[in-house]
């Protein structure tokens, strides 16, 4: 057994002991999504965590899910097609996995959540703000988009040196995965050769899937129009992003308008919920109470 799946294990006791546990939800025959969900039912605020490309939900979300644990009903799910989630359907979109997240919450009781959501994660928490109103309470948005449009799509790879997301991001060699890390990070020590193998290993399971989320997820520019969010929306952003840097941030909060507001933790990446947890766990302890409350 390897180190990461060694680590997974006793992560998973932890968060057992913390009152979370894994439950498979059956969405439509075909379609199972897995939950980190509460282990005993509470009348705390519902905080639904959704993850980014890499890893599944609960490694992306370790951090914030025991810290949170305590006031609130921690909801964490695994996209299709990553961890234990997967269907049987042909359909690739955000829309999907929106629909997906937002059924299955429905299942699990839950009637009104805020949703935190990182990079990929972010458009779907977008997607679920859109179509379901009245179940996304309030958002927060860590590095990530409304949408992934062309020109957006565009101007990120050149900016990071590659032809498509799927180079990026389902790299196939170890090298590629450090790669990965190391563009991810602002100061992420270098891992041992057998940590990136592991990472590869979790990265190739469902590796063709995976590509066709990715085909899915850009879309044309003209495809896109800004929808009116009546969600209040707090964009929490890694100050030194290199997939999306702070301008995007910003440009983001531009577009959702009055209803949006911003903060940037310093010396931190894309994966900064990763990076610095305390911190940013500091920010989510200040922020939800009021998105909670709005």
């Amino acid at each position: 057994m390897g180190l990461l799946k060694i680590y997974k294990f006793f992560l998973h006791g932890v968060l057992k002991l913390a009152g979370i546990s894994p439950k498979k939800i059956e969405i439509q025959p075909g379609t199972v999504v897995n939950f980190w969900v509460p282990t005993q039912i509470t009348t705390k605020p519902a905080v639904v965590f959704l993850h980014g490309f890499a890893f599944d939900g609960i490694l992306t979300w370790q951090f914030q899910a025991l810290a949170l644990a305590k006031h609130y009903s921690v909801y964490v799910p695994d996209f299709v097609f990553f961890g234990n989630s997967i269907t049987d359907k042909s359909e690739r979109s955000v829309e999907f996995q929106a629909e997906c997240i937002a059924k299955g919450l429905k299942k699990l009781g839950v009637q009104k959540c805020t949703l935190v959501g990182f990079s990929y994660g972010g458009m779907v928490g977008f997607k679920m703000a859109e179509i379901y109103p009245e179940l996304v309470h309030s958002m927060v948005v860590t590095c990530s988009t409304m949408a992934l449009t062309e020109s957006i799509s565009k101007a990120r790879l050149h900016r990071l040196g590659f032809n498509s997301w799927p180079d990026f991001l389902l790299p196939d060699s170890v090298q590629g995965v450090e790669t990965l890390v190391q563009l991810a990070s602002h100061s992420f020590p270098k891992f041992p050769n057998f940590i990136y193998k592991e990472i590869l290993e979790g990265i190739c399971k469902y590796r063709r899937e995976k590509v066709e989320l990715l085909k899915a997820l850009v879309i044309s520019d003209e495809e896109f129009t800004v929808p009116s969010y009546h969600q209040r929306i707090h964009v929490l952003w890694g100050k030194n992003d290199k997939i999306f840097e702070v301008e995007n941030g910003q440009y983001l909060q531009q577009q959702i308008g009055e209803k949006a507001s911003v903060e940037y933790i310093e010396n931190s990446g894309h994966i900064v919920q990763l990076e610095r947890p305390f911190k940013y766990n500091s920010c989510l302890n200040k922020i939800l109470p009021s998105l909670s409350s709005s």
